[in-house]
């Protein structure tokens, strides 16, 4: 008796073990398919990258042999990458600043339920609907002098005498792109801020209005550290976008004037189509990858450093 009793759960341990099996088996189909579609379209995109960054690979036809570290060596002795670079950089900065700043105004805007809240909400999302390359056609027609409204209008209300360069100065080709990618995306950062300035307890707000804190004390010690989660994916999404730039400076300035406005991705575009040198251009692509890797894993840490201290 005693030796059957031991033996009576086997079978059931055996049913166990074939049930979550079948599970397991089970997950792995289900994630099969992302699982190709992953390595098909980004893993085996990416080992060829790294190996098209070692080799003298050109556009069409030639050798592809190994050429170590060629490809990286000249990526300093490229007279556009550290200017490319210098101007990726301060893109990034402006385009940061004016989109987090605006849409956290914006979301500041339309967080209570007042009279055209709705209206200015659609109004101000609009054009995050139209594509990048759509919205760069639009606003090189609206700078245009020869089809656009702005200077001929302009020059018959007799405030200016002459047609308007938009992109005739490195400020000015800098300033006329970053006032598109405001206008296209300050309703993206205003949704994701609204986010959270609403998922904020109204209890606090009440608490600290009773223990007599005024609006910039409440926004600097209520709002702000409590916003931070929305913030942190606000910059992360705006640093990442513009350190990847190229629709509209490829579309608006084509990199003038004189080179002035060329991107690090511009740059990998060059090389690759231009000078139909794929080795140099997967190099650069290798470096700007290690550089927003580098990037997110600083932020990452610090936002997490922020949470435990």
């Amino acid at each position: 008796m005693t030796a059957a009793a031991s033996d009576a759960p086997a079978p059931r341990r055996a049913r166990r073990s074939g049930w979550w099996r079948a599970r397991q088996l089970q997950g792995v189909a289900y994630a099969m398919p992302t699982l190709i579609f992953v390595g098909v379209f980004f893993v085996l995109p990416l080992l060829l990258v790294f190996r098209m960054s070692l080799s003298e690979w050109p556009l069409l036809t030639g050798d592809r042999g190994f050429n170590v570290p060629e490809n990286y060596e000249s990526i300093t002795r490229n007279s556009l990458f550290w200017p490319a670079v210098l101007f990726t950089i301060q893109y990034t900065i402006v385009v940061t600043v004016l989109l987090v700043g605006l849409g956290l105004l914006l979301a500041m805007l339309v967080q209570e339920g007042r009279r055209w809240v709705a209206f200015l909400r659609t109004a101000f999302l609009l054009p995050v609907a139209l594509g990048l390359a759509s919205a760069s056609l639009l606003f090189w027609g609206f700078y245009s002098n020869s089809i656009g409204p702005l200077g001929p209008t302009l020059q018959t209300l007799g405030l200016i005498d002459e047609p308007l360069s938009f992109f005739g100065s490195p400020t000015s080709a800098l300033m006329s792109t970053v006032f598109l990618i405001v206008w296209k995306y300050a309703g993206l950062y205003m949704i994701i801020l609204l986010v959270g300035l609403q998922a904020i307890p109204q209890e606090i707000y009440e608490q600290a209005a009773i223990d007599g804190a005024n609006r910039r004390q409440i926004f600097r010690r209520i709002t702000l550290p409590l916003l931070r989660p929305a913030l942190a994916l606000s910059l992360l999404l705006c640093v990442t976008g513009s350190l990847l730039a190229f629709d509209q400076f490829f579309i608006l300035t084509k990199g003038g004037p004189d080179n002035s406005t060329v991107t690090v991705v511009q740059l990998i575009y060059r090389e690759a189509f231009q000078r139909q040198n794929l080795g140099t251009a997967a190099a650069v692509s290798v470096f700007l990858l290690a550089a927003l890797l580098v990037l997110n894993g600083l932020w990452f840490r610090t936002l997490r450093r922020g949470a435990e201290g």
